[in-house]
């Protein structure tokens, strides 16, 4: 009897009908065909049956070579959840030893909450940030919103959180919270990426508030789409009703109205179907220019960038070429890793174009940014 690896029913799901291939950005590189969602569930299911030994080389790439960006997901006319068919392999293939070492050594260092709280302490974070939040008393209690900092974005992007709390008077981020376990889940541990998401859930009462797309898709696959919201779908539904803290005036860029598009989120667009809110937002600013990829990955895709630099650094060069030749002022993300990955592209290639994160640019229309 061969090992169960993967949900039966998620994996009889796909009719390999061949609508994921147009929009698999592995594929659209190699043109091969075990390089494409069809290709990689087919040889899910021969690991399945134990048509092809468990460490195949072919299976050891492949489970490494998928950016796992979703872009798959929306097309999909079987609703195939491929997402979580890659974890579930991944935590196959990665398992002990056979996870690459830096994702071991991300993994583990991410679990270190104690760190990342003085890390962040000492780049700044806001001082309302660090106020304790009492819990709601009951069930019926209307709960409060708490901000999630994040684990790497304490340390490389405190101003992230700064500004969120700007456009958001009072929102709450109490300083003892760790990770929510996204690195983990697509790194070939989803059970510590689940426990470290129900902790997370445990510690921030009430509707988590996000500035990560890629992290507000696993807290929601968790914990429930209920308790999580990312920044730009909370500041749409403010700004639709027009209930304060809308942004208000222009962003500008030598003494003109601003020029901006947006990278998306791949889990945030793909994962949650949040795509349409922060360019409302940015159009509300800005004059919003749209990228032709925005939708397509990055090439960051968690520690894709690190993993397999060389096809991530493709991706990123065609992707800063299409952002040059928009003529902005700014590109606009709404995850942190896609906004490192973008500033060191931008640098790389000497553009005076800026990456900044949605809530950064927002905050510039507020009154009480410029400090």
């Amino acid at each position: 009897m061969t090992e169960r690896i993967f949900d039966p029913d998620l994996l009889s799901r796909c009719i390999s009908c061949g609508f994921c291939l147009p929009a698999c950005p592995t594929y659209a590189a190699t043109g091969d065909e075990a390089s494409s969602p069809r290709g990689r569930i087919n040889l899910m299911r021969a690991l399945q049956n134990g048509d092809l030994d468990p460490y195949d080389p072919t299976l050891t790439e492949q489970a490494s070579q998928c950016l796992g960006c979703r872009a798959c997901e929306p097309v999909c006319p079987a609703g195939v959840e491929y997402g979580q068919l890659l974890e579930q392999w991944r935590d196959h293939q990665w398992k002990g030893r056979r996870q690459p070492l830096i994702a071991r050594a991300l993994t583990l260092v991410t679990q270190l909450r104690e760190v990342f709280r003085v890390m962040g302490a000492a780049r700044r974070l806001p001082s309302a940030v660090k106020r304790k939040v009492r819990r709601p008393r009951s069930e019926t209690a209307t709960p409060e919103s708490s901000l999630m900092l994040g684990c790497f974005e304490q340390v490389l992007f405190p101003s992230v959180s700064r500004a969120a709390q700007q456009l958001v008077p009072g929102l709450a981020a109490p300083t003892r919270q760790g990770c929510c376990g996204a690195l983990h889940a697509h790194n070939g541990d989803t059970a510590a990426g689940e426990r470290l998401a129900r902790r997370l859930g445990e510690d921030l009462p009430g509707t988590i508030i996000t500035t990560s797309g890629g992290c507000a898709a696993h807290l929601a696959s968790v914990l429930g789409r209920n308790r999580v919201k990312e920044i730009s779908e909370l500041l749409a539904e403010q700004a639709e009703t027009d209930e304060p803290p809308t942004p208000a005036g222009e962003v500008q860029a030598d003494g003109r109205r601003a020029r901006v598009t947006l990278q998306d989120s791949c889990h945030l667009r793909n994962g949650l179907g949040i795509w349409k809110q922060p360019r409302l937002l940015l159009g509300r600013v800005a004059d919003y220019i749209e990228l032709p990829s925005a939708a397509g990955c990055c090439g960051a895709a968690g520690t894709y960038a690190l993993l397999r630099p060389r096809e991530s650094r493709r991706i990123l060069d065609a992707k800063i070429r299409e952002i040059e030749a928009a003529v902005v002022d700014y590109v606009v993300a709404v995850n942190p890793g896609c906004l490192r990955q973008l500033q060191t592209g931008l640098r790389r290639a000497r553009s005076p174009v800026r990456a900044v994160h949605i809530t950064e640019l927002l905050a510039q229309t507020t009154d009480d940014t410029r400090h």
